[in-house]
Formats: C-alpha cells, structure tokens, sequence
C-alpha cells in the first residue's frame, strides 16, 4: 500500500495567530468610524457597486509561479471582479515584482505583496485561494501544503510528476475541505463536437477512443551557467535533483522537444504529461471514463510499431499513438442504440476560472476537480512506464500499484531532495 503521509515541510511562520482577518477589519471599521464621529464616505468601488462584490465578499487571491502561463492566469483572476489579488511569489525577483506592479496597476495601489519563498505567501491568513504554475515537480508539494493551509487552489496542468502524487493530493483536498481545480481549458472547450456526440449517444456504445501525443521527457546534460542575481536556483530546483543553472533548463517555453523544463524528466514527463493532460482529458471525458483508472496497460505491436492500450473496468479501451487513428477519434457501435446525457459543463460564465471561483464560493466540486484531472494524468505516466519497460502491465487502482510486478512498482514516485519529502 502507498504510504498516505503528509508533506513534512520546515516550519515558517510569519503570521501573528491574534491578529484580525482582512474581512474582519472590514466589517468593524465602518461602525467603529460611525461611533467615533469619524467620515463615513467611503467610495462605491470600496463597497461594491453594480456587478463587483464589496471587498469583504470577493475571494482574495494569490499566486505562485507568475511566468508565462501564470501569467496568463494572473490576467484571468485579475479580470474577475469577484477576486481581490493580493499576492504573488516566484523564485525570479524580476517575475515577481513585474506581477506585483501589474497587480498593483490593475487596483491603483501598492498593496500586492512579492515573495521568494511560497510559503510566506501561503501563511497569510487573509488568503482564501491560491493559483499554481511552477514547473510539474513543484505541483503535488505546493497544492498539499496549501490545502493545509486552508486554501482553495487553482492549479495548472499536468498535476502530478509521479502516479504516487495523485491520490496525496486528492487525500490533502478532501481532509481540508478545499476545492482543488486543475487547469486544463482545453478538455471542455477543444473537444465540444466529440463530446456531444458520445454523451448524445450518436454513436452508440462507445468501444475505444484514441489520442495521439508525443513525445516522452529526456535526461538533461546541459553544462552549467553563470546564475543570473535574481535567481533562487535552490529553490527553483526545490525537490528535482540538483543540476547546475542553465537557462534553457528553466526555460519555461511550451516546446517539449529539448532547451525547456517540459522537456526534461527531472521536472516534467514531457509532451506524454504536458499535452497529454489536454487530450487524455478531453478523451476520457468524452467516452465518460474520468472517474475510473485503467486495469490494463498493454503495449501492443502492430505494422512494426508499438503502440498502448488502456483496457478500462468498463470494458472502454484507451489507445495511445495507434497506427491509423486520428486523435481522439471515437469507435463506437454504429446501429445500437445509447441513451443521451447531459453533458457537465463549468458551473459559471467565464470559462474554467470562473468555474473555480465559482466553486470556491458554492463549494461544489469544479469542473476539473482534482481528483479527474489526477485520473487523467495517471494516464499519461502509465504510458510511460510501459513504453520505458517496453512490456504490458496490470494496475490495480484500488491499491495505485502495479500488480504483482516490484520493478514496475519502482516507477511510482521519484527521489526528492531535502526537506522537500511527500
């Protein structure tokens, strides 16, 4: 069995426990003006006017990991009027105190506070969730120690570097009550047409599905570097082995093919994983299997060329990369009939952030809940594990091992360093 431990991680602390929440402070300073004959004119963007929230009902954010696609995601969270963004960190001085003047641009203040270390960012008690996209290797350590935090989490696909992250961190959201998102757009709005389809039983009983993405991650030689001042190298590195600085090994570029971190296995599972989380997703969505794990993992030959086929409880097969098939083209049984469904959809206007902050609210479980985008990425590293060992392989879900087989049983975690355990 697994071992089910939390994140043992050093302690930092910088919050005084006694002191008032930011919501708190909120609701007693008006009366204590009013009571002290003080002005109470306050302006209607303070309170709330038309469509915006009264700051004390808008859900106060921060973010951790701000280049490139948290960048993007920092835009989509400033644009919402019901988030008061308050926070950013980032292992870059010049990433962090970019988005903090953007932050600070967007509310006409200089209230945005940077940090180095997301653990300063994340003992703010005036947090209610948080966004996350650093590199994949940080994710499971980061999301488990905010939900112990008490924060809501946003988080940037793929979710997990190893098959034992995912049920650490489905087991952190719900021991916290915290509502965890992935974030991958992609599966509910790449995919509409073929979802329709399966879920409106067009097709018939669905037989298999199969997605087409390349490639694995590769071993990183690159020669070391002169670190740039700003950089925190230790800490960008957190958990991965140590490896000198290169800059095209931190490279967040969206290439897989080499001079990225979504190239290399100490910190990614390559085009398998990155990619992967979109059309796994958007493959197991729409033929309704994103609640299950494969049973079987077979890697089969045909025409000289290997391909993967995940054989599911339910009889559905997901194939990887098969010879002649188109991705996420659907076999389904033409002349039987399926009865229709209604098809899930984001629970708010705005897409996959509003379907978070939505949530954050409601409390309901988000779209992308973490627990099928773990399945999801599951996927994806159990392609891998029988493309390195080059056999099939049995999974039992229930006990997220591989049956009676201990070498591939060595693939189900990696080493992290000191102090960064699991």
């Amino acid at each position: 069995m697994i071992s089910s431990r939390s994140v043992i991680l050093p302690v930092m602390s910088t919050v005084d426990e006694k002191k008032s929440t930011r919501r708190d402070f909120l609701k007693t300073t008006g009366t204590a003006a009013a009571a002290f004959g003080f002005p109470t004119i306050i302006p209607a963007s303070a309170l709330g006017k038309g469509n915006t929230p009264a700051p004390s009902e808008r859900i106060v954010m921060g973010g951790i990991g701000i280049g490139n696609m948290g960048g993007g995601d920092l835009g989509n969270f400033l644009g919402n009027n019901e988030v008061q963004y308050v926070a950013v960190s980032d292992v870059r001085k010049g990433s962090r105190n970019g988005a903090k003047e953007r932050v600070d641009k967007q509310y006409n203040n200089k209230d945005c506070t940077a940090y180095g270390d997301f653990r300063e960012l994340l003992a703010r008690e005036d947090i209610d969730a948080v966004h996350i996209a650093t590199p994949d290797h940080w994710h499971a350590i980061m999301v488990i120690e905010a939900c112990r935090a008490g924060k809501d989490v946003y988080c940037q696909k793929p979710e997990t570097r190893t098959l034992r992250e995912g049920p650490l961190m489905v087991e952190a959201a719900r021991r916290y009550g915290r509502v965890v998102s992935g974030g991958s757009q992609r599966v509910f709005e790449d995919y509409r047409d073929i979802v329709r389809k399966c879920w409106g039983g067009e097709l018939g009983p669905i037989k298999s599905i199969n997605v087409n993405v390349d490639p694995l991650s590769q071993p990183c030689n690159l020669p070391a570097e002169n670190c740039p001042d700003d950089m925190d190298w230790e800490m960008w590195l957190g958990p991965a082995p140590w490896a000198p600085y290169n800059r095209n090994r931190c490279d967040g570029n969206f290439s897989c093919n080499g001079n990225s971190w979504r190239s290399y296995s100490d910190y990614s599972g390559g085009g398998m994983t990155d990619w992967g989380a979109h059309h796994f997703g958007g493959a197991t969505f729409a033929v309704d299997i994103r609640e299950l794990q494969p049973a079987e993992v077979s890697l089969v030959e045909e025409g000289g060329k290997k391909f993967v086929a995940l054989k599911y409880p339910n009889g559905v097969v997901l194939t990887h990369n098969k010879p002649g098939k188109g991705n996420l083209e659907v076999e389904g049984t033409p002349g039987e009939k399926r009865a229709a469904k209604e098809v899930p959809g984001y629970k708010a206007k705005g897409g996959i952030y509003s379907d978070f902050t939505h949530c954050v609210k409601t409390r309901e479980r988000p779209f992308r809940d973490i627990e099928f985008a773990v399945n999801t990425v599951a996927v994806s590293h159990l392609c891998i594990i029988a493309y390195t060992l080059g056999r099939s392989l049995k999974w039992d879900a229930a006990r997220q091992q591989f049956t009676g087989d201990e070498e591939a049983n060595r693939f189900l975690d990696r080493a992290r360093r000191e102090p960064w355990q699991l």
